[in-house]
């Protein structure tokens, strides 16, 4: 057996060590890397979105408090999903928290059965996101390779221009557009329009 989990990350943020520690026993007998802190603040200082992970987090916690943190999560457009350990009568509460996008809460104490099928949902997702992430930078660094003009060109072609439309748009002459044209496949590994499209255009592309 492998010595590092393959099944991914679970980032466990709780003030209290006994929660921490059952939930790290739980979670690595079950082959998963489990990372803990005991503040909102010390996670976010340790925190790598390139990670694919999940998060486990109390709603009351001293200092930082579990709806802060998803917030601030937000504020940083991270896709990292979300599970709140829920007491002392925070339901309420922890239903606004799914309103803002948290996968779920669990209330203490929680069932174990229960807990492992949201981990493993969670980092399905987490999967997804992080495979959208990686299609998104490489269709990024492809685009970067764009001259300004090229750029432009390619803006054209995307909203269905001919080249002599383009020409006209650019006031540059039909030779130059094609010889732009040809520069931007090589440049995008594209072999037909619709291979552009698809590069330029990323997911929405599958709605058009």
């Amino acid at each position: 057996m492998s010595l590092i989990p393959k099944k991914g990350t679970v980032y466990v943020v709780d003030d209290d060590e006994a929660v921490r520690d059952s939930l790290q026993w739980l979670l690595e007998g079950k082959d998963y890397r489990v990372r803990c802190f005991e503040s909102a603040e010390a996670f976010l200082n340790r925190y790598d979105p390139r990670e694919i992970a999940c998060l486990i987090v109390d709603v009351r916690m001293g200092g930082m408090t579990g709806l802060e943190l998803q917030d601030r999560l937000m504020e940083r457009r991270s896709p990292l999903p979300i599970v709140f350990i829920t007491g002392h009568g925070d339901v309420p509460m922890a239903v606004t928290t799914m309103k803002k996008g948290a996968m779920d809460f669990i209330q203490k104490p929680f069932k174990e059965d229960e807990l492992l099928s949201l981990v493993e949902r969670m980092l399905e997702l987490a999967r997804e996101s992080f495979a959208e992430y990686q299609q998104a930078a490489s269709r990024d660094a492809l685009l970067s390779k764009l001259t300004g003009r090229e750029s432009q060109v390619l803006e054209r072609i995307v909203a269905g221009r001919l080249n002599k439309q383009i020409a006209d748009d650019l006031g540059i002459s039909i030779k130059t557009v094609e010889a732009h044209r040809a520069n931007i496949m090589e440049k995008l590994n594209a072999n037909t329009v619709a291979d552009l499209l698809k590069i330029a255009l990323g997911k929405d592309a599958a709605k058009s």
